[in-house]
């Protein structure tokens, strides 16, 4: 049987503020299995990108348990959660933070030639990952030669370069029209599925949120399926 790729376990995030301490996540608790694609949906403020945050080791939380890929990340040294982070994890978020002066294929190929991967190796996989987004003839180009949806599908295509466990992304087609945003999660869709890696997808997107495989509402700091 597989294991989750991500399990949070009665996770709590508190926040203190002027009028005292603010529960965001009250417990917490998701499992997501390998080729999993979840949605996250609940209005602004409900704490959706705490409990990204949370889940992708990127703040500490004051309660409960996060295991990614098969490890506790809850107690580990600061050292070892970055370590995770790389392997484990690929992140999308609303606007893409594609390197200007980079090419498409070279913004891919970036997370790779950071792991270590040679140089020709790194290049072969970005240009692959650029093919599989529908951007082959793209790869040379650089982030303003391209359109808002070029530019995420490379800022996806470069999250899946390391071939992560987990994919969190939030609100990753939000700065795109209607139109647009349907035709990259799509292209996002496709992809996970075909690099078999699983996805907690944050968005404000209902009709997105209904493709994916289980969908989920915070309310009240509570997870809700459904």
């Amino acid at each position: 049987m597989n294991s989750p790729v991500l399990r949070l376990t009665d996770l709590r995030r508190i926040y203190a503020t002027k009028a005292g301490p603010l529960e965001v996540l009250k417990g917490v608790n998701l499992t997501i299995m390998p080729g999993e694609i979840v949605a996250l949906i609940g209005p602004s403020g409900s704490g959706k990108s705490s409990l990204l945050h949370a889940a992708g080791l990127l703040e500490i939380f004051q309660g409960g348990r996060v295991e990614l890929a098969g490890i506790d990340a809850t107690a580990l040294p600061d050292a070892a959660r970055t370590a995770l982070r790389r392997t484990a994890l690929g992140f999308v978020y609303q606007f893409h933070h594609l390197l200007p002066e980079f090419t498409a294929r070279d913004n891919v190929a970036l997370p790779q030639w950071i792991a270590g991967v040679s140089q020709n190796e790194a290049k072969a996989r970005a240009q692959a990952l650029l093919e599989l987004m529908g951007l082959k003839d793209r790869a040379e180009h650089q982030p303003g030669e391209l359109s808002g949806g070029e530019q995420q599908r490379v800022a996806i295509a470069r999250a899946l370069a390391n071939q992560p466990a987990l994919l969190i992304a939030d609100e990753p087609t939000g700065n795109l029209d209607p139109t647009t945003s349907a035709f990259v999660f799509e292209t996002f869709r496709k992809a996970t599925r075909e690099e078999g890696t699983s996805a907690l997808v944050a968005t404000h997107n209902v009709d997105l949120a209904r493709q994916m495989d289980r969908v989920f509402r915070l309310d009240n700091g509570r997870l809700v399926e459904g």
